[in-house]
């Protein structure tokens, strides 16, 4: 048996323990697999938070829409009427916030043109005058007995004089009539929904109060609303 020289079995130790080699084609896969598993992670914790402050985003801004969608529109409702009239122009201011409904209502007829050509079918003086759809007042003596026989009550705002409104009776009904008082009308709550006030014009009203009437307060020359032009602003 041959002798094997020293060196030689120390290469061949050597050779034995030494660390098996990883190739690299090894590593690069393992390195591609590991970005891609931390690309995962990432891209679904994105997704997650994404989602998360979505929900957040339509749970909020939806209510502060309704209440500031709700504020646009009655910021954009015209703010006054003008009554062109054979005898001049009323102005009129509207109280948007105490009446929306029948506000609204009477906003939509003006933009249809509803009350042009109309005329001012009764005429009371110190009580109102009425233009519009109805034929008649409901007993327009009634009204000027309860108003004569109330005079002393106390007055508010809503019964003073050039007050704009239209008759309580009418809301469900396809007319509308238009009432503008001339004296301070202490019952007027019970019969008008005030609508606004005349801001100007006044002497205006005061000449259509003068005109000759019949015995049922008809003017006895027509008096006609021309139109009614709506304004925001003056």
């Amino acid at each position: 048996m041959a002798r094997i020289k020293p060196q030689a079995l120390l290469i061949q130790s050597k050779r034995r323990k030494g660390p098996t080699r990883i190739s690299l084609t090894t590593i690069i896969t393992w390195n591609i697999v590991i970005i891609l598993a931390v690309l995962s992670l990432y891209a679904t914790y994105r997704h997650w938070h994404h989602r998360s402050s979505n929900q957040l985003r339509t749970d909020l801004p939806n209510f502060e829409q309704s209440e500031s969608s709700g504020e646009s529109s009655k910021l954009n409702l015209p703010s006054y009427a003008i009554l062109e009239t054979a005898k001049g122009s009323i102005t009129m201011e509207l109280f948007k916030d105490a009446s929306p409904e029948v506000v609204g209502k009477f906003i939509e007829l003006c933009q249809k043109g509803h009350f042009r050509g109309m005329p001012f079918q009764h005429v009371i003086k110190n009580y109102v005058i009425q233009g519009g759809d109805s034929q008649g007042l409901g007993a327009a003596e009634d009204w000027i007995v309860k108003g004569k026989a109330h005079g002393q009550l106390a007055i508010s705002p809503k019964h003073e004089a050039f007050m704009f409104g239209t008759t309580k009776a009418k809301l469900n009904s396809e007319g509308f009539d238009i009432f503008i008082t001339t004296a301070p009308i202490p019952d007027l709550n019970d019969k008008i929904v005030v609508l606004g006030r005349v801001i100007k014009g006044e002497d205006v009203v005061q000449e259509i109060e003068e005109v000759d009437t019949d015995e049922h307060y008809q003017p006895k020359s027509l008096i006609g609303i021309n139109d009614i032009i709506l304004k925001q602003e003056l």
